[in-house]
């Protein structure tokens, strides 16, 4: 039965969204269908419209909710430690441990939904926030990595913006593996591996910019 005009709503708004959120995380916006979104979300169809839209402003609800929720208190991480090697590497074990948390679908909602981009009837607000969403973290870096060259804590020479992509890319491979069954032990391993690629200072660079204690 619909629901009656000014009838109030009989369902948790917030934890509906939730359950969008999670078929989202593991199915992408494609292959997430109206059928599968209404079981989990304990809805009909004609109630799931009335209080989200239609699926895609529904998947738009969910990936916001996930960077808010999820990425934001992990992206803290990079500004809030000041050293910048420690910086990136707990960026990198936060998502480690996001994306291998048995509680949730596996992976990473941004790079599962990624491989819907360019696909028939993938809806060009979906593909163009998923790209922003992406975009934002690589350049969160770029700026963390900006900042630690010009407070010393990079050589003259590194190119923040390829350490950025290179680290972007570890994050990639994270989710991929997470979503593949990779536990977190192995992130975590290659977690180790990606930092010591992070740039050397020379020894007498590296004297002069140690912190004091």
């Amino acid at each position: 039965m619909t629901q009656e005009r000014g009838r109030p709503r009989t369902f948790d708004i917030d934890e509906a969204l939730e359950q969008a959120l999670l078929v989202f995380w593991r199915r992408g916006f494609l292959d997430a269908s109206l059928a599968e979104l209404t079981r989990a979300m304990g809805l009909n169809k004609p109630s799931l419209y009335a209080a989200f839209g239609d699926k895609e402003r529904l998947y738009l609800l969910a990936l916001d909710r996930y960077v808010e929720q999820r990425l934001s208190r992990h992206a803290a991480a990079l500004d809030d430690e000041p050293e910048a090697s420690r910086a990136i590497e707990r960026f990198l074990r936060a998502l480690a441990a996001l994306y291998a948390d048995p509680r949730n679908p596996g992976g990473c909602f941004l790079i599962n939904g990624a491989a819907d981009l360019g696909g028939a009837g993938m809806p060009k607000a979906v593909e163009e926030k998923l790209q922003g969403a992406l975009q934002g973290n690589e350049g969160r870096l770029k700026s963390r990595l900006q900042r630690a060259r010009a407070d010393g804590q990079l050589p003259a020479d590194a190119q923040p913006d390829l350490l950025a992509s290179f680290y972007m890319a570890i994050v990639a491979g994270l989710g991929v593996l997470a979503k593949a069954g990779a536990r977190r032990a192995k992130l975590e391993a290659v977690v180790d591996q990606a930092m010591r690629a992070w740039p050397a200072l020379t020894p007498r660079r590296a004297r002069q910019t140690r912190p004091s204690r």
